[in-house]
């Protein structure tokens, strides 16, 4: 069977809550997988989550990380194999870094959450166990009497007491475990773990968080005896709580504020608001207060104070988001992009809005552009061409690459930077990168003649014979308007080259043949089917001497040296 069949058939043994067979099915596709695969990793990482077997859940976490570390299910395998091993600390790192790949990834985003709530709850049920007299108060305790008459059960509880982060598997294991937590904590503690998903035939098992082996017991303790009922007293009303209709009401009149621009006035009512009832949406709104009155740093301060209070009160991460993204803002006001970007990434991984996102990238380009032009220094430029310079002159072309790329990034528009880097690429026969660089050189300064020619020089040497002599041409005319026509001598040398290399006879190829392939290029029809060449070329047969005055033309020139390299005007 191949890997894929046996993956398969671990999938359905999953559905079926059959985890032994899963494992093993799985474990038989990862040995006949021609190469690691982190799906299957993930998968039977699951399979051993399910059966509470958490260290090896673990292995395979980690294991299906290593091969494929961009994949943030593979960080919810390694976070759910910490939960269950109570370590809410690993579980929390390895469920942020879920959310650092996929800021969407609802499984890592519910993943943290329990995490953070039983971090909490660990802390307080690990201070109720620390209780020396714990299992004698158990035994007195109705909710309890008949549990403790289990020494299986007294050994359990003896056990959490010496190792509490043996805990998440012990409730898993004996449900039993929940009732005496909430005795002891005061509260019913009916709540069961998430049950895992199962797996679909190509996806990977959904995250999976332990399953209890069993149902949990139930023991009822002896009735009580019955006794008269006391007469029925009539019932004392609670007292309402309007506290957060009254901070809503304030929060409104702020808003009317807000709009009329009456800024300090509203604040002090968003105030009110947070005192009456503490919502941190009231704390957003007085930083939004802050912001517009251009008060930055009070924005920050209540920004900062909305997300540690929304910690603390499990607010929405939807208004976490908002507090962060607020605090990105004020950053970008300040004039400060890296806090900027920091807070505008958190405020990502809360919750994904475009708004943000578009922020964070204008911020993002903003930053490059800023440290490119904190990088400008001419002096520096100078010291890298004179480096690149030497390089060159030694023939360690990389190197004057690296100089050059230098002198680039220090003095961005000096064009000189770009062809000499051009000059250095063509050594190292990186010809298309050459011709990259001359076109931004000629692009800084349109006159730049040795530009030009070292662009027409890579052009050839990529056999793009064609755009070779256009670049040729445009150049002789540069060359004659700014040099006074120094380089015309070199610029003629190259086109030469170029237009006979276009049309040289390829090896084999006989001297007809070689003629039949130069009639058929499009640029040679094109110039046979013109009417005026055909009129120039009848009267040059007729009078030799008038082709010598059509030359005078540089477009008829153009055309006639082609028809001479293509061999259909001969010279002698």
């Amino acid at each position: 069977m191949s890997s894929e069949e046996f993956k398969a058939q671990g999938n359905q043994a999953f559905q079926a809550k059959d985890y032994e067979k899963a494992v093993s099915f799985f474990t038989k596709a990862i040995e006949t997988a021609p190469t690691p695969n982190h799906i299957l990793f993930s998968n039977r990482s699951a399979a051993y989550a399910s059966l509470g077997q958490y260290q090896d859940a673990l292995e395979d976490a980690n294991k299906c990380v290593e091969i494929n570390g961009s994949w943030a299910k593979g960080y919810n395998r390694v976070g759910a194999a910490h939960y269950g091993r109570g370590e809410w600390d690993e579980a929390h790192k390895a469920y942020s870094k879920a959310l650092e790949l996929d800021p969407a990834n609802k499984m890592a985003r519910e993943g943290l959450n329990e995490t953070e709530i039983a971090r909490d709850a660990g802390n307080d049920v690990k201070n109720i166990f620390s209780d020396a007299g714990m299992v004698e108060k158990l035994k007195q305790n109705p909710k309890t009497a008949e549990l403790m008459k289990d020494p299986e059960l007294v050994a359990k509880v003896q056990k959490l007491q010496t190792d509490p982060k043996s805990m998440s598997q012990e409730l898993f294991s004996d449900p039993r475990l929940m009732t005496v937590m909430g005795a002891m904590l005061g509260v019913d503690l009916g709540v069961q773990p998430s049950q895992p998903s199962a797996p679909q035939e190509d996806t990977p098992v959904p995250d999976a968080y332990p399953e209890p082996s069993s149902k949990p017991e139930t023991n009822t303790p002896p009735a009580e005896k019955a006794t008269a009922p006391e007469p029925k007293k009539e019932a004392t009303p609670e007292p309402v709580d309007n506290s957060k209709e009254e901070a809503d009401n304030l929060k409104q009149q702020a808003n009317q504020l807000y709009k009329k621009r009456q800024f300090d006035e509203a604040i002090e009512l968003y105030n009110k608001a947070w005192e009456t009832f503490q919502d941190i949406t009231y704390l957003n709104n007085r930083a939004a207060a802050e912001f517009e009155k251009g008060d930055y740093d009070a924005t920050i301060e209540t920004c900062e104070n909305a997300v540690e209070k929304g910690r603390e009160l499990r607010a929405d991460y939807k208004l976490v988001a908002k507090s962060f993204a607020r605090l990105g803002s004020a950053y970008l006001k300040k004039d400060d992009l890296p806090n900027a970007i920091k807070f505008f990434e958190k405020s990502l991984t809360e919750h994904r809005s475009p708004d943000v996102l578009s922020k964070l990238r204008v911020a993002e380009a903003d930053l490059k552009k800023k440290e490119a032009e904190e990088y400008i220094n001419p002096e520096k430029a100078e010291e890298a061409r004179l480096e690149g310079k030497d390089f060159f002159t030694k023939g360690d072309w990389p190197a004057a690459v690296k100089a050059y790329t230098e002198m680039i990034n220090r003095a961005p528009k000096d064009a000189r930077g770009y062809s000499n880097r051009a000059a250095a690429l063509a050594k190292l026969m990186s010809f298309p990168d050459a011709v990259k660089d001359c076109d931004k050189a000629i692009e800084l300064d349109p006159s730049f003649v040795r530009a030009y020619i070292r662009k027409a020089t890579a052009l050839i040497a990529m056999k793009d014979f064609n755009k070779a002599m256009t670049t040729l041409e445009e150049v002789r005319t540069v060359d004659a308007e700014t040099n006074e026509g120094k380089a015309a001598n070199e610029i003629n040398g190259l086109y030469y080259k170029a237009s006979s290399q276009r049309f040289a006879a390829i090896d084999g190829e006989t001297p007809e043949q070689t003629f039949e392939r130069a009639s058929k290029d499009p640029e040679v029809s094109a110039i046979l089917q013109d009417p005026v060449m055909n009129s120039i070329l009848q009267q040059a047969r007729e009078n030799p001497a008038a082709l010598q005055e059509h030359m005078k033309n540089p477009e008829v020139a153009k055309k006639i040296n082609i028809l001479i390299a293509a061999g259909v005007i001969r010279t002698r």
